[in-house]
């Protein structure tokens, strides 16, 4: 059955053995979830935020309890993973929530396409200045601990929103990551002495365009060649992305030289790691579009 705007959307759960019917409706959903970005813009700008202060205020706006309004934001911290975007620190993500808020945090990612797109006008060497040094580390498949949500869960959430592509289609984030692992490339070499591979480091697809399956051609300190395509997303680590054919045929035919740095939290704290081929022993590739033609 579909629902109205306004109409409830039910959920379950248990308490002592009763099952309770918990109704939270759309125009709830969608006061709740711009609190929660109001409270995130706050966060990432630097400011304070009180966060029982604001849960207080708007259990009284709804009405629900204050309990109930932090449990929600924790919600929407578990769907905030799926949609490749960060979360209020403090918040941790609660998985099992009503499927409802994944299409309330889509109203509001629609109407507020470029609220964490980087400032053109800053210029690059200005996006380099205010990001912290590129701390470049393993992949997370090659990690200890666990992640904070089941990755299959968020993965089919980012599936179903086309997270991947969204992060494509920001050429902005694109451009400014793509910056910041230049800016770590040529100061690496520097740092080992290497200032002439340093001034020798170019930016592919700023200076000669794209096409040509990789972004920054640098080099390791012995000289040997480092062909980099730089992936970036605002979200967590495991957000996927997407790769192109050519990209995939590039990392195919230069494996010994090609590298992928998916750069993760740029939003916050840029981190990163690198992924070398294959790429298939890291992630699974899906195919998400076909070329049509009449036989």
């Amino acid at each position: 059955m579909s629902l109205g705007k306004d109409h409830a959307c039910v959920i379950v759960r248990a308490y002592k053995g009763i099952a309770l019917v918990d109704t939270w409706t759309d125009s709830e959903i969608d006061l709740t979830v711009a609190d929660y970005f109001a409270m995130l813009a706050e966060e990432l700008a630097g400011r304070a935020v009180n966060k029982a202060a604001r849960y207080r205020a708007l259990a009284e706006l709804i009405p629900r309890s204050a309990k109930s309004v932090e449990r929600k934001h924790q919600n929407i911290s578990a769907v905030m993973i799926g949609f490749g975007q960060p979360w209020i620190a403090g918040l941790k993500p609660a998985r099992h929530y009503q499927l409802a808020l994944e299409d309330g945090v889509q109203r509001w990612l629609d109407a507020h396409p470029g609220w964490l797109k980087p400032n053109r006008s800053a210029g690059v060497a200005q996006v380099v200045a205010d990001t912290p040094r590129l701390w470049i580390g393993p992949p997370p498949t090659h990690r200890n601990e666990p992640p904070p949500v089941d990755p299959r869960l968020m993965a089919a959430v980012a599936m179903k929103y086309d997270i991947a592509g969204r992060d494509e289609r920001n050429s902005a984030l694109g451009r400014a990551g793509e910056a910041v692992v230049l800016h770590h490339e040529r100061t690496t070499l520097v740092d080992a002495g290497r200032h002439d591979l340093a001034a020798r480091v170019r930016w592919i697809s700023d200076q000669d365009g794209d096409g040509f399956g990789y972004d920054i051609a640098s080099f390791d300190q012995d000289g040997r060649e480092r062909l980099i395509e730089v992936k970036t997303t605002n979200g967590w680590e495991r957000t996927p992305f997407h790769i192109s054919r050519n990209e995939l045929a590039v990392s195919r035919e230069r494996h010994d030289d090609w590298h992928l740095i998916r750069v993760y939290n740029f939003a916050r704290r840029p981190s990163a790691f690198a992924l070398r081929p294959p790429l298939e022993s890291y992630v699974e590739l899906t195919a998400t579009s076909f070329s049509a033609r009449f036989v």
